[in-house]
């Protein structure tokens, strides 16, 4: 029985090489009420929603051991609008009961990640990685006039991200799908007291889902 062929043998001893991503986000929104969600006698429900959107980026890895790597993977995130949905107790003459405030997202992401490769095993290995994130939302609302149907998100996110991918050797290329978690820490609410949908939450932060491909060189 002949013996597999090994593609690109020496690939993992380089420096560092760069790549290509392509990739899905399924992306929503964490809330924590106020104290004034209590209170109020105007709204009585408040849902997250969330949607997807896609992502592309650039990609440059740095060997520092036989097994660790360091990355950055600098991507745009397009089309990945959230809502908050609001059921109200009462309200005024022709507006409805259920009102969705939509907040649309476009996202510059910033990462830097740790990744700890498994050993090779003929064309394929896996990977783990763990890393931080500084997010810019190009569609922020923050500088926007008031108004009473109005919630703000802040423009910049700090966050962290979790993943696990699979290098699959090709003759001229390694294909490297992925998944991880993106959690922002930063609460991205922009408060503001006389906004009756502002005022009833306390803390905005974002959560992602990120489905990637990576081609590698």
């Amino acid at each position: 029985m002949a013996q597999k062929e090994i593609f690109r043998r020496y690939h993992d001893d380089l420096t560092y090489y760069f790549g290509l991503t392509l990739g899905y986000n399924y992306s929503f929104l964490h809330i924590d009420k106020s104290a004034n969600f209590l209170s109020s006698d105007t709204i009585s429900r408040i849902e997250p929603g969330s949607s997807g959107g896609i992502a592309m980026g650039l990609m440059a890895t740095a060997r520092l051991t036989d097994h660790w790597q360091i990355r950055t993977n600098p991507s745009l995130i397009i089309g990945g609008s959230k809502y908050i949905a609001y059921t109200l107790t009462k309200s005024k003459a022709g507006e409805p009961l259920y009102q969705n405030q939509t907040l649309p997202s476009t996202i510059v992401s910033l990462p830097v990640q740790l990744k700890f490769n498994s050993d090779r095993i003929g064309n394929f290995r896996t990977y783990l990685l763990g890393g931080l994130k500084y997010d810019t939302d190009l569609s922020s609302n923050s500088s926007a006039r008031n108004a009473e149907e109005l919630v703000k998100l802040k423009r910049t996110d700090l966050g962290f991200e979790l993943g696990m991918g699979f290098n699959f050797y090709l003759p001229f290329v390694t294909i490297s799908p992925e998944i991880k978690i993106s959690n922002g820490l930063s609460n991205i609410h922009q408060y503001d007291p006389t906004l009756k949908y502002s005022n009833v939450i306390d803390k905005i932060q974002s959560r992602m889902i990120v489905f990637s491909i990576h081609f590698e060189d």
